[in-house]
Protein backbone atom coordinates (compact mmCIF):
# COMPACT_ATOMS: atom_id res chain seq x y z
CA UNK A 1 0.00 0.00 0.00
CA UNK A 2 1.24 3.59 -0.71
CA UNK A 3 2.28 3.74 3.25
CA UNK A 4 3.87 1.09 4.38
CA UNK A 5 1.68 0.11 7.59
CA UNK A 6 3.43 -2.43 9.94
CA UNK A 7 3.01 -6.28 8.06
CA UNK A 8 3.47 -9.42 8.71
CA UNK A 9 6.75 -10.37 6.80
CA UNK A 10 7.81 -13.78 6.48
CA UNK A 11 6.92 -17.11 7.87
CA UNK A 12 10.42 -18.36 9.40
CA UNK A 13 9.95 -22.27 8.63
CA UNK A 14 11.40 -24.42 6.96
CA UNK A 15 10.33 -26.40 3.48
CA UNK A 16 9.34 -29.75 3.94
CA UNK A 17 10.04 -32.23 1.80
CA UNK A 18 6.88 -33.94 1.26
CA UNK A 19 4.16 -32.28 -1.97
CA UNK A 20 2.25 -29.27 -0.95
CA UNK A 21 -1.06 -30.50 -0.10
CA UNK A 22 -4.74 -29.51 -0.88
CA UNK A 23 -4.89 -25.28 -2.20
CA UNK A 24 -7.21 -22.90 -0.82
CA UNK A 25 -10.33 -22.72 -1.72
CA UNK A 26 -13.08 -20.03 -1.40
CA UNK A 27 -16.32 -20.74 -0.23
CA UNK A 28 -18.08 -17.30 0.48
CA UNK A 29 -17.94 -13.65 -1.01
CA UNK A 30 -15.00 -11.76 1.16
CA UNK A 31 -16.24 -8.76 3.07
CA UNK A 32 -12.91 -7.81 4.69
CA UNK A 33 -10.74 -4.75 5.84
CA UNK A 34 -7.08 -3.94 6.89
CA UNK A 35 -5.99 -2.86 10.96
CA UNK A 36 -8.33 -4.83 13.48
CA UNK A 37 -9.53 -3.41 16.72
CA UNK A 38 -7.19 -4.15 19.50
CA UNK A 39 -8.30 -7.54 21.45
CA UNK A 40 -8.43 -5.55 24.79
CA UNK A 41 -10.90 -6.11 27.72
CA UNK A 42 -13.59 -4.97 25.26
CA UNK A 43 -12.57 -7.42 22.51
CA UNK A 44 -16.31 -9.19 22.72
CA UNK A 45 -17.76 -5.95 21.54
CA UNK A 46 -15.48 -4.75 19.23
CA UNK A 47 -15.86 -8.12 17.13
CA UNK A 48 -19.86 -8.29 18.02
CA UNK A 49 -19.53 -4.56 15.98
CA UNK A 50 -17.72 -6.11 12.85
CA UNK A 51 -20.42 -9.32 12.32
CA UNK A 52 -22.98 -5.86 13.18
CA UNK A 53 -21.61 -4.50 10.17
CA UNK A 54 -21.92 -7.59 8.06
CA UNK A 55 -17.89 -8.27 7.56
CA UNK A 56 -17.05 -12.04 6.70
CA UNK A 57 -13.67 -11.52 7.58
CA UNK A 58 -10.79 -10.43 8.77
CA UNK A 59 -7.16 -9.80 8.26
CA UNK A 60 -5.09 -9.09 11.60
CA UNK A 61 -3.84 -10.84 14.67
CA UNK A 62 -0.22 -9.61 15.60
CA UNK A 63 3.31 -12.19 14.53
CA UNK A 64 4.06 -11.04 18.12
CA UNK A 65 0.97 -12.51 20.04
CA UNK A 66 1.17 -15.75 22.58
CA UNK A 67 -1.17 -18.57 21.45
CA UNK A 68 -3.71 -17.78 23.39
CA UNK A 69 -4.46 -14.30 22.21
CA UNK A 70 -4.28 -15.31 18.97
CA UNK A 71 -6.64 -18.39 19.66
CA UNK A 72 -9.01 -15.73 21.79
CA UNK A 73 -9.18 -13.38 18.36
CA UNK A 74 -9.90 -16.94 16.55
CA UNK A 75 -12.44 -17.66 18.99
CA UNK A 76 -14.14 -14.56 18.40
CA UNK A 77 -14.28 -14.93 15.17
CA UNK A 78 -16.01 -18.44 15.04
CA UNK A 79 -18.56 -16.96 17.51
CA UNK A 80 -19.25 -14.01 15.08
CA UNK A 81 -19.23 -16.26 12.08
CA UNK A 82 -16.40 -14.90 11.07
CA UNK A 83 -13.43 -16.05 8.77
CA UNK A 84 -9.39 -14.83 9.55
CA UNK A 85 -6.15 -14.04 7.88
CA UNK A 86 -3.51 -13.90 10.24
CA UNK A 87 -0.15 -12.57 10.21
CA UNK A 88 2.08 -14.76 11.56
CA UNK A 89 5.82 -13.41 10.37
CA UNK A 90 8.45 -15.40 12.35
CA UNK A 91 5.90 -18.10 13.68
CA UNK A 92 7.23 -21.63 13.79
CA UNK A 93 6.02 -24.49 11.65
CA UNK A 94 4.45 -26.28 14.97
CA UNK A 95 3.03 -22.82 15.81
CA UNK A 96 0.86 -21.88 12.69
CA UNK A 97 -2.70 -21.32 14.36
CA UNK A 98 -4.76 -24.32 13.29
CA UNK A 99 -8.31 -23.35 14.31
CA UNK A 100 -11.65 -23.76 12.57
CA UNK A 101 -11.79 -19.97 11.78
CA UNK A 102 -8.62 -19.45 10.62
CA UNK A 103 -8.83 -19.04 6.34
CA UNK A 104 -5.03 -18.62 5.98
CA UNK A 105 -1.90 -16.62 7.02
CA UNK A 106 -0.76 -12.96 5.91
CA UNK A 107 2.68 -14.21 4.29
CA UNK A 108 3.50 -10.18 2.49
CA UNK A 109 1.99 -6.88 1.36
CA UNK A 110 3.72 -5.19 -1.71
CA UNK A 111 6.47 -7.35 -2.55
CA UNK A 112 9.06 -6.92 -5.64
CA UNK A 113 9.85 -9.76 -8.39
CA UNK A 114 12.83 -10.24 -6.36
CA UNK A 115 10.72 -11.65 -3.62
CA UNK A 116 8.79 -13.80 -5.47
CA UNK A 117 10.89 -17.32 -5.29
CA UNK A 118 11.20 -17.10 -1.11
CA UNK A 119 7.39 -16.30 -1.70
CA UNK A 120 6.95 -19.23 -3.32
CA UNK A 121 8.45 -21.50 -0.88
CA UNK A 122 6.29 -19.97 1.83
CA UNK A 123 3.31 -20.82 -0.18
CA UNK A 124 4.20 -24.58 -0.76
CA UNK A 125 5.30 -24.35 2.95
CA UNK A 126 1.69 -23.70 4.05
CA UNK A 127 0.43 -26.02 1.38
CA UNK A 128 2.46 -28.90 3.36
CA UNK A 129 1.84 -27.75 6.82
CA UNK A 130 -1.68 -26.45 6.42
CA UNK A 131 -3.27 -28.29 3.82
CA UNK A 132 -6.52 -25.99 2.20
CA UNK A 133 -5.00 -22.85 3.97
CA UNK A 134 -4.51 -19.64 2.14
CA UNK A 135 -1.05 -18.03 1.76
CA UNK A 136 -2.04 -14.61 1.63
CA UNK A 137 0.16 -11.75 -0.49
CA UNK A 138 -1.40 -8.47 -1.74
CA UNK A 139 0.07 -6.35 -4.51
CA UNK A 140 1.52 -3.14 -5.54
CA UNK A 141 -1.43 -0.82 -7.26
CA UNK A 142 -0.46 0.14 -10.85
CA UNK A 143 0.92 3.58 -9.73
CA UNK A 144 3.74 1.86 -7.94
CA UNK A 145 7.19 2.57 -9.64
CA UNK A 146 9.45 0.17 -11.24
CA UNK A 147 11.86 0.01 -8.66
CA UNK A 148 8.98 -1.06 -6.21
CA UNK A 149 7.58 -3.21 -8.73
CA UNK A 150 11.00 -4.64 -9.90
CA UNK A 151 10.05 -4.99 -13.23
CA UNK A 152 9.52 -2.60 -16.01
CA UNK A 153 5.91 -2.38 -15.78
CA UNK A 154 2.95 -3.86 -14.17
CA UNK A 155 2.07 -6.42 -16.75
CA UNK A 156 5.35 -8.16 -16.25
CA UNK A 157 4.86 -7.85 -12.49
CA UNK A 158 1.71 -9.38 -12.32
CA UNK A 159 2.37 -11.82 -14.85
CA UNK A 160 5.86 -13.24 -13.08
CA UNK A 161 3.39 -13.01 -10.00
CA UNK A 162 1.21 -15.59 -11.15
CA UNK A 163 3.90 -17.85 -13.18
CA UNK A 164 6.41 -17.47 -9.80
CA UNK A 165 4.50 -17.20 -6.86
CA UNK A 166 1.27 -19.13 -8.05
CA UNK A 167 -0.82 -18.00 -5.17
CA UNK A 168 -4.39 -19.35 -4.42
CA UNK A 169 -6.02 -15.70 -4.56
CA UNK A 170 -4.25 -13.01 -6.58
CA UNK A 171 -5.40 -9.38 -4.80
CA UNK A 172 -4.41 -5.43 -4.51
CA UNK A 173 -4.84 -2.19 -3.27
CA UNK A 174 -5.94 0.63 -5.05
CA UNK A 175 -6.93 4.06 -3.89
CA UNK A 176 -8.50 5.99 -6.62
CA UNK A 177 -8.45 10.09 -6.08
CA UNK A 178 -12.38 11.47 -6.79
CA UNK A 179 -12.11 14.57 -6.04
CA UNK A 180 -12.95 17.90 -8.27
CA UNK A 181 -9.86 18.09 -9.16
CA UNK A 182 -8.42 14.61 -9.94
CA UNK A 183 -9.99 12.02 -11.04
CA UNK A 184 -7.92 8.62 -10.94
CA UNK A 185 -11.28 6.21 -11.34
CA UNK A 186 -9.84 5.31 -15.01
CA UNK A 187 -6.42 3.93 -13.16
CA UNK A 188 -8.38 2.20 -10.68
CA UNK A 189 -10.45 0.17 -13.83
CA UNK A 190 -7.29 -0.51 -15.72
CA UNK A 191 -6.12 -2.35 -12.20
CA UNK A 192 -9.03 -4.38 -11.92
CA UNK A 193 -8.70 -5.52 -15.45
CA UNK A 194 -5.22 -6.63 -14.55
CA UNK A 195 -6.41 -8.48 -11.86
CA UNK A 196 -9.32 -9.93 -13.74
CA UNK A 197 -7.10 -10.93 -16.65
CA UNK A 198 -4.94 -12.96 -14.34
CA UNK A 199 -7.34 -14.64 -12.18
CA UNK A 200 -9.45 -15.86 -15.43
CA UNK A 201 -5.77 -17.06 -16.73
CA UNK A 202 -5.04 -18.88 -13.62
CA UNK A 203 -8.45 -19.75 -12.18
CA UNK A 204 -8.19 -18.50 -9.07
CA UNK A 205 -10.43 -15.08 -7.29
CA UNK A 206 -9.30 -12.14 -7.10
CA UNK A 207 -9.28 -9.51 -4.00
CA UNK A 208 -8.99 -5.72 -3.94
CA UNK A 209 -8.65 -2.91 -1.11
CA UNK A 210 -10.04 0.32 -2.08
CA UNK A 211 -10.16 4.01 -0.15
CA UNK A 212 -12.24 4.50 3.01
CA UNK A 213 -10.51 7.10 4.58
CA UNK A 214 -8.16 10.51 4.55
CA UNK A 215 -4.25 10.01 4.86
CA UNK A 216 -1.83 12.48 2.79
CA UNK A 217 -3.48 13.41 -0.58
CA UNK A 218 -6.05 10.68 -0.01
CA UNK A 219 -9.60 12.10 0.04
CA UNK A 220 -12.36 11.23 2.53
CA UNK A 221 -14.49 9.12 0.18
CA UNK A 222 -18.66 9.84 0.63
CA UNK A 223 -20.82 6.73 0.28
CA UNK A 224 -21.51 6.84 -2.98
CA UNK A 225 -17.59 6.81 -3.77
CA UNK A 226 -17.69 3.98 -1.09
CA UNK A 227 -19.82 2.18 -3.44
CA UNK A 228 -18.74 2.95 -6.57
CA UNK A 229 -15.11 1.26 -5.79
CA UNK A 230 -16.92 -1.60 -4.69
CA UNK A 231 -19.46 -1.78 -7.60
CA UNK A 232 -16.56 -1.08 -9.73
CA UNK A 233 -14.52 -4.34 -8.40
CA UNK A 234 -17.44 -6.30 -8.68
CA UNK A 235 -18.29 -5.19 -12.18
CA UNK A 236 -14.84 -6.85 -13.04
CA UNK A 237 -14.99 -10.13 -11.50
CA UNK A 238 -13.80 -9.61 -7.79
CA UNK A 239 -14.59 -12.12 -5.27
CA UNK A 240 -13.68 -9.82 -2.17
CA UNK A 241 -13.44 -6.40 -1.46
CA UNK A 242 -11.17 -5.19 1.58
CA UNK A 243 -11.56 -1.79 3.27
CA UNK A 244 -8.67 0.40 4.14
CA UNK A 245 -9.24 0.62 6.92
CA UNK A 246 -11.21 -0.85 9.71
CA UNK A 247 -10.00 0.66 12.76
CA UNK A 248 -7.54 3.81 12.42
CA UNK A 249 -4.09 3.51 12.14
CA UNK A 250 -2.04 4.55 15.03
CA UNK A 251 0.56 6.01 13.06
CA UNK A 252 1.74 10.29 12.16
CA UNK A 253 0.62 9.24 8.61
CA UNK A 254 -2.92 9.37 9.94
CA UNK A 255 -3.96 12.44 11.91
CA UNK A 256 -7.00 12.74 10.77
CA UNK A 257 -8.17 9.45 11.76
CA UNK A 258 -11.49 8.98 10.22
CA UNK A 259 -11.37 4.75 9.15
CA UNK A 260 -14.61 2.76 10.27
CA UNK A 261 -13.52 2.79 13.98
CA UNK A 262 -11.56 6.03 15.35
CA UNK A 263 -8.75 4.72 17.92
CA UNK A 264 -11.28 6.51 20.57
CA UNK A 265 -13.39 3.42 19.47
CA UNK A 266 -16.25 6.11 18.36
CA UNK A 267 -18.18 5.13 15.19
CA UNK A 268 -17.44 7.18 11.84
CA UNK A 269 -19.91 7.86 9.58
CA UNK A 270 -18.52 5.15 7.52
CA UNK A 271 -19.23 2.58 9.78
CA UNK A 272 -22.98 2.86 9.02
CA UNK A 273 -22.24 3.62 5.32
CA UNK A 274 -20.12 0.21 5.17
CA UNK A 275 -23.20 -1.97 7.27
CA UNK A 276 -25.56 -0.58 4.85
CA UNK A 277 -23.61 -1.53 1.34
CA UNK A 278 -21.85 -4.96 3.08
CA UNK A 279 -25.90 -5.76 4.05
CA UNK A 280 -26.46 -5.91 0.05
CA UNK A 281 -23.17 -7.62 -0.76
CA UNK A 282 -23.84 -10.63 1.51
CA UNK A 283 -27.06 -10.94 0.06
CA UNK A 284 -25.49 -10.71 -3.58
CA UNK A 285 -22.20 -12.90 -2.64
CA UNK A 286 -23.83 -16.05 -3.39
CA UNK A 287 -24.89 -15.84 -6.77
CA UNK A 288 -21.15 -13.65 -7.42
CA UNK A 289 -19.88 -16.19 -6.55
CA UNK A 290 -21.33 -18.95 -9.06
CA UNK A 291 -20.13 -15.89 -11.72
CA UNK A 292 -17.47 -16.28 -14.53
CA UNK A 293 -16.26 -13.16 -15.81
CA UNK A 294 -16.70 -12.71 -19.73
CA UNK A 295 -16.12 -8.96 -20.12
CA UNK A 296 -16.56 -5.29 -18.92
CA UNK A 297 -17.83 -2.48 -21.46
CA UNK A 298 -17.70 1.22 -19.32
CA UNK A 299 -19.51 3.77 -21.33
CA UNK A 300 -19.10 7.18 -19.98
CA UNK A 301 -20.82 10.38 -20.51
CA UNK A 302 -20.98 11.84 -23.78
CA UNK A 303 -20.30 8.21 -25.43
CA UNK A 304 -22.62 6.71 -27.93
CA UNK A 305 -23.96 3.92 -26.13
CA UNK A 306 -25.13 1.87 -29.29
CA UNK A 307 -21.58 1.70 -30.23
CA UNK A 308 -20.42 -0.16 -27.16
CA UNK A 309 -23.16 -2.49 -26.96
CA UNK A 310 -22.56 -5.53 -28.96
CA UNK A 311 -21.96 -8.78 -27.37
CA UNK A 312 -23.83 -7.46 -24.30
CA UNK A 313 -27.53 -8.83 -22.91
CA UNK A 314 -28.41 -4.89 -23.52
CA UNK A 315 -30.09 -4.13 -27.00
CA UNK A 316 -30.29 -0.32 -26.06
CA UNK A 317 -29.70 2.09 -23.32
CA UNK A 318 -30.27 5.91 -23.13
CA UNK A 319 -26.98 7.89 -22.46
CA UNK A 320 -24.93 7.97 -19.44
CA UNK A 321 -22.31 6.69 -17.61
CA UNK A 322 -22.31 2.74 -16.88
CA UNK A 323 -20.28 0.15 -15.83
CA UNK A 324 -20.94 -3.63 -17.49
CA UNK A 325 -19.94 -6.21 -15.77
CA UNK A 326 -20.40 -9.33 -18.00
CA UNK A 327 -20.67 -12.92 -16.69
CA UNK A 328 -21.74 -16.38 -17.40
CA UNK A 329 -23.65 -18.18 -14.36
CA UNK A 330 -22.24 -22.43 -12.89
CA UNK A 331 -25.86 -23.18 -14.44
CA UNK A 332 -25.26 -21.78 -18.24
CA UNK A 333 -27.75 -18.56 -17.71
CA UNK A 334 -25.95 -15.13 -18.39
CA UNK A 335 -25.20 -12.55 -15.33
CA UNK A 336 -25.02 -9.04 -15.80
CA UNK A 337 -23.71 -6.65 -13.24
CA UNK A 338 -24.93 -3.26 -14.16
CA UNK A 339 -23.41 -0.31 -12.62
CA UNK A 340 -24.08 4.12 -12.61
CA UNK A 341 -20.56 4.74 -12.91
CA UNK A 342 -21.04 8.19 -11.65
CA UNK A 343 -20.45 8.68 -8.02
CA UNK A 344 -22.16 12.50 -7.59
CA UNK A 345 -25.45 11.90 -9.40
CA UNK A 346 -28.16 9.36 -9.90
CA UNK A 347 -29.01 7.71 -13.11
CA UNK A 348 -32.63 6.28 -14.56
CA UNK A 349 -32.10 4.98 -17.60
CA UNK A 350 -34.19 3.27 -19.72
CA UNK A 351 -33.23 0.08 -20.81
CA UNK A 352 -33.69 -2.90 -23.54
CA UNK A 353 -32.42 -6.49 -23.09
CA UNK A 354 -31.76 -8.60 -26.10
CA UNK A 355 -35.15 -10.81 -24.40
CA UNK A 356 -38.06 -10.36 -23.05
CA UNK A 357 -37.58 -8.38 -19.81
CA UNK A 358 -40.21 -11.10 -18.37
CA UNK A 359 -37.56 -13.47 -19.06
CA UNK A 360 -34.99 -10.95 -16.60
CA UNK A 361 -34.30 -11.41 -12.89
CA UNK A 362 -32.75 -9.17 -10.89
CA UNK A 363 -30.77 -10.79 -7.70
CA UNK A 364 -32.21 -8.45 -4.51
CA UNK A 365 -29.89 -6.53 -2.46
CA UNK A 366 -33.04 -7.11 0.67
CA UNK A 367 -33.04 -10.68 0.39
CA UNK A 368 -30.72 -12.66 -2.06
CA UNK A 369 -33.53 -13.92 -4.24
CA UNK A 370 -33.80 -14.07 -8.20
CA UNK A 371 -36.93 -11.76 -8.68
CA UNK A 372 -38.46 -11.04 -11.83
CA UNK A 373 -36.98 -7.05 -12.67
CA UNK A 374 -39.51 -4.54 -12.07
CA UNK A 375 -40.39 -1.17 -14.23
CA UNK A 376 -39.05 1.80 -11.70
CA UNK A 377 -41.07 3.92 -13.57
CA UNK A 378 -43.89 1.71 -15.17
CA UNK A 379 -45.78 5.24 -16.11
CA UNK A 380 -43.19 5.64 -18.70
CA UNK A 381 -42.65 3.96 -21.98
CA UNK A 382 -40.22 1.56 -21.60
CA UNK A 383 -38.46 -0.22 -18.32
CA UNK A 384 -36.65 2.08 -16.72
CA UNK A 385 -34.30 1.21 -14.25
CA UNK A 386 -32.99 2.99 -10.97
CA UNK A 387 -29.52 3.38 -9.51
CA UNK A 388 -28.09 5.50 -6.77
CA UNK A 389 -24.81 7.19 -7.65
CA UNK A 390 -22.23 4.59 -7.83
CA UNK A 391 -24.77 1.81 -7.33
CA UNK A 392 -24.82 -1.93 -8.92
CA UNK A 393 -27.48 -4.32 -9.89
CA UNK A 394 -27.02 -8.03 -10.54
CA UNK A 395 -29.36 -9.39 -13.55
CA UNK A 396 -29.74 -12.68 -14.54
CA UNK A 397 -30.62 -13.41 -18.01
CA UNK A 398 -31.11 -16.57 -20.15
CA UNK A 399 -28.67 -18.40 -21.93
CA UNK A 400 -28.61 -17.83 -25.56
CA UNK A 401 -29.69 -20.09 -27.75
Amino acid sequence: MRILLVCALALAITVPAVAAGPHFVQDRFVIGFWVDPPLDDRADARYAEIAEANFTMIIGGSPGWPAEKTKQLLDLCAKYGLKAVLHVGGVSEADLPDHPACWGYGLRDEPGAKDFPGLREKIDAVRSLRPGRLGYINLFPTYATPEQLGCANYDEHVRRFMDEVAPDVLSMDHYPLMRPDADGRDGYCENLEYMRTYSLQHNVPFWNFFNTMPYGNQYDPTEAQLRWQIFASLAYGAKGVLYFCYYTPISHEFPKGGAIITRDERRTRHYDQAKRINAALRNLGPTLMQLTSTGVVRIKHGDDPASRLANTPIASITKGAYNLGLFRHADGRRALLMMNDDHAYTSWPTVTFDTEHQDVLEVSPQTGRAEPVRDDSPDMDGLQLSFDSGEGRLFLLPAKP
